[in-house]
């Protein structure tokens, strides 16, 4: 499929070594497209980085520490003063999960995890919206999860992350549209990938990155509040969070999301 990405738009991606991050540089991959590429895996960064100068894109890599405030506010002001970038998808991301059933998650763990699902896009947004505010134009592009829905027993965590930069997307849309910038936000199901892969119980309706990263794009490109996928899993998600909690918790149980392996 042609990338979409218009001549000389220049695009910032951080999770660009995971699943979807990289699907999403591949696909905007283009000649006049400028791509700024952040991700902790320097060994995979440079194979994204060399695939998608392949297809004609210039591209500028970073691994940063993103958990790191002051690092991450100068890499960016760095960033906007030499361009701001016309779209910023925020993909980093990590996920935990309980070892077995009534036990919680590592408290270290989770700290991390709130840290790059939750803190670092709103520090992002904090130093990102000024700029585009004085370009006049912009689009951020915040990962939640259809796991947003409802919590799940299996990711308790990473359910309330993906809710909480929901709710934030939610309303920075409202904010942000006076001033010509707009917010998009994403709540994809399963995905294949590492993260994927490890999460315990069934894992309905996966899509492949390539897939994933077609339909964002489309909605990226007409602005749309929200972009959540697979339309049957989206719905049934979707219901969890409308129907009553006691029947929601039942569902979930029945259909196996909250698989647990003994400890």
């Amino acid at each position: 499929m042609p990338s979409i990405a218009h001549p000389r738009q220049r695009i910032l991606i951080t999770g660009a070594t995971g699943a979807i991050g990289g699907a999403l540089a591949l696909h905007y991959a283009s000649s006049g497209c400028h791509l700024v590429l952040h991700g902790r895996n320097v060994a995979a960064l440079e194979r994204i980085e060399a695939a998608c100068l392949a297809k004609g894109a210039t591209v500028t890599c970073a691994s940063v520490d993103l958990g790191d405030a002051g690092a991450l506010g100068d890499w960016l002001d760095t960033l906007c003063h030499t361009a701001t970038p016309d779209i910023a998808i925020l993909c980093a991301g990590k996920n935990t999960h309980p070892p077995g059933p009534g036990e919680l998650e590592r408290w270290d763990e989770v700290q991390a995890l709130l840290d790059i699902n939750l803190k670092t896009p709103i520090n992002m947004v904090q130093h990102l919206v000024p700029a585009m505010k004085a370009k006049g134009r912009g689009q951020l592009v915040l990962i939640s999860s259809l796991a947003a829905w409802h919590g799940l027993p299996s990711t308790p965590s990473y359910s309330a992350s993906k809710a909480g930069i929901k709710a934030y997307g939610e309303g920075l849309r409202g904010l942000l549209s006076p001033v010509g910038i707009g917010v998009t936000v994403v709540m994809p199901g399963y995905v294949t990938s590492p993260m994927c892969n490890a999460m315990p119980g069934p894992k309905p309706f996966e899509w492949p990155p390539e897939k994933a990263a077609r339909v964002i794009a489309r909605g990226i490109e007409a602005n749309r509040a929200r972009v959540s996928f697979p339309f049957p899993l989206d719905f049934g998600t979707w219901w969890l969070a409308v129907l009553p909690a006691a029947l929601s918790q039942w569902l979930i149980k029945r259909l196996g999301f909250d698989h647990l392996e003994a400890p």
